[in-house]
């Protein structure tokens, strides 16, 4: 696939790193001497209880929040060092997929679906890779309809090939699963699962414990629990 092809930084280097971050709204902190690392094709899943924090620690890890103490490293590089033309250009390795997808409804799928790429002035290389990416997500015939004329496991898959369109190192996906029935969230995994055996690394943030698993015996995936502003690596129990 043309949209499997990886740029990931050299062997062994890790391409998110949260060292002793602390974050809260307010006087409310979330975290505090938070520490997490990604390395380059790893597979993680995020658990916890709803308000614990995982959307907010997903935020920092694409450097859409900046932490209030400790480091936030992406690809090597300082977030809080980075301006707003150098994130851009950092996030543009990290495919995400929002909780509510965030379309565009007067557009047509396909043209969400292109975006990143239409904003990067690639306009060319997402008719080259649109139809592959489309068919990839089983999306093909949806081509022209626009978000609100497709159902919710359709708008997940769409969102899903919006965030690989770029060809990402590490795709970010917030309760992908949270929306659509059993059979539409295992085909959706299966998608994630492929991307992570080419070479991407995947944080999934997920409250449906069945969900993971499922999926552990197709993936080498770590689960982590975040609790008390803690991440707790889950044991053989869950």
């Amino acid at each position: 696939m043309v949209f499997g092809n990886t740029t990931t930084a050299g062997k062994g280097q890790i391409v998110i790193e949260l060292d002793n971050v602390s974050y809260g709204y307010g006087r409310t902190a979330l975290f505090s001497g938070l520490s997490l690392k990604l390395a380059p094709g790893s597979f993680h899943f995020l658990t916890g209880a709803s308000g614990a924090g995982k959307t907010t620690l997903l935020r920092l890890c694409y450097a859409d929040l900046r932490a209030n103490s400790g480091k936030v490293r992406l690809f090597g590089q300082d977030a809080a060092t980075l301006n707003r033309d150098e994130v851009a250009i950092v996030r543009r390795r990290i495919g995400v997929v929002h909780q509510d997808c965030q379309f565009l409804d007067h557009l047509s799928i396909a043209e969400n679906i292109a975006l990143p790429l239409t904003v990067a002035d690639r306009i060319a290389e997402a008719r080259d890779n649109l139809t592959e990416l489309l068919a990839w997500v089983s999306l093909g015939p949806q081509a022209g309809q626009r978000p609100p004329e497709l159902s919710g496991g359709e708008r997940q898959r769409a969102a899903l090939a919006r965030a690989v369109i770029m060809s990402p190192d590490v795709v970010i996906a917030d309760e992908p699963t949270g929306n659509i029935d059993w059979d539409m969230s295992q085909r959706l995994l299966a998608l994630l699962i492929e991307l992570n055996r080419m070479g991407k690394t995947i944080l999934i943030a997920t409250h449906d414990l069945a969900m993971i698993r499922s999926v552990k015996a197709d993936v080498n995936a770590r689960v982590l629990r975040l609790t008390g502003g803690q991440l707790i690596q889950a044991g053989a129990d869950l």
